[in-house]
């Protein structure tokens, strides 16, 4: 029997309280479930993040695979939809799933080595903007999150943000009338919705491979945040944080030929979004990365 993780128990009692520790208790007769339906032997160190246990497995022909499992919410609603419709186009392979279970088996890639490893950060972000460009070129499936319903619910929540966090008023006025004007034509694209480095692992059949979607119909240009603050300290070391963080993307804007303004008014809302999360979390002031983003992008949408 698979020993869970207690960091992950952890997460799962501080962020998810009864239904966190009800699942943890599950856990470990989930995966036995799982390694004996689809036949496969445990191989390797088990890891985690927040959400998720990763078992390494051979399965029966001898290939190497690994075994997700997560407790269903949200967030990880239609992952292996999203992921089947990618067929391994930019994204992991899903070899198998089960919904109800959580549980899905995913070719194995190279847990030791993601995008964030490149010393080069121009390297790392083409990597990231061309996977992403492959991700966003499939039409979202009926029945996922929509942007535009997100949009909606941001904007009708923009003035707990203003209220605990007025010294910032402004721009969060900014943002919030950004997503009101973009919410009613928010996209049709399968968006990641989390694309950041780390999230973007070494493979064999391909060189890189994204993985962890949270799917969501809409922009692209909602999906280029996570990039944007990755490896912060590399952009604070420039000394010109608004322009590292315009290169950025502009890099990204470009390449995967998006129009400017409407991609910077989407990343404006996720400002918004962040920002209403860390308020929710009762931050008692807005995120210095948050506020430096959104004021290197207000001249693309003012």
């Amino acid at each position: 029997m698979i020993e869970v993780p207690g960091l992950l128990a952890e997460y799962q009692a501080r962020f998810n309280g009864g239904a966190g520790r009800g699942w943890i208790q599950e856990l470990p007769g989930l995966v036995d479930g799982c390694l004996e339906r689809w036949d496969l032997r445990p191989d390797g160190t088990v890891r985690h993040g927040m959400a998720a246990l990763v078992v390494p497995v051979v399965r029966a022909d001898g290939t190497a695979a690994v075994l997700k499992l997560q407790r269903l919410d949200e967030e990880n609603e239609g992952e292996a939809e999203a992921l089947r419709l990618w067929d391994g186009q930019g994204a992991v392979q899903l070899l198998d799933e089960d919904v109800p279970a959580g549980a899905l088996l995913l070719e194995r890639l190279d847990a030791e080595r993601s995008l964030a490893a490149l010393d080069d950060d121009t390297q790392a972000l083409k990597i990231l903007a061309e996977l992403l460009g492959r991700l966003v070129a499939v039409p979202a499936p009926a029945g996922i999150r929509r942007l535009t319903d997100i949009a909606h619910a941001m904007v009708r929540q923009a003035p707990e943000a203003v209220a605990a966090y007025g010294e910032r008023r402004s721009i969060l006025e900014v943002c919030a009338g950004a997503v009101a004007d973009l919410a009613d034509e928010a996209g049709d694209r399968l968006l990641h919705w989390d694309l950041h480095y780390d999230n973007v692992l070494a493979g064999t059949r391909e060189p890189w491979l994204a993985i962890d979607p949270n799917p969501l119909a809409g922009d692209p240009g909602f999906d280029l945040m996570p990039a944007l603050d990755n490896r912060w300290d590399e952009i604070v070391a420039t000394g010109d944080v608004a322009r590292a963080v315009r290169r950025r993307f502009d890099l990204m804007v470009d390449m995967l030929g998006l129009e400017r303004r409407r991609s910077a008014g989407w990343t404006l809302g996720r400002v918004l979004q962040n920002t209403l999360w860390d308020a929710e979390d009762g931050e008692p002031r807005m995120s210095p990365v948050q506020l430096a983003i959104g004021e290197a992008l207000l001249p693309y949408w003012i």
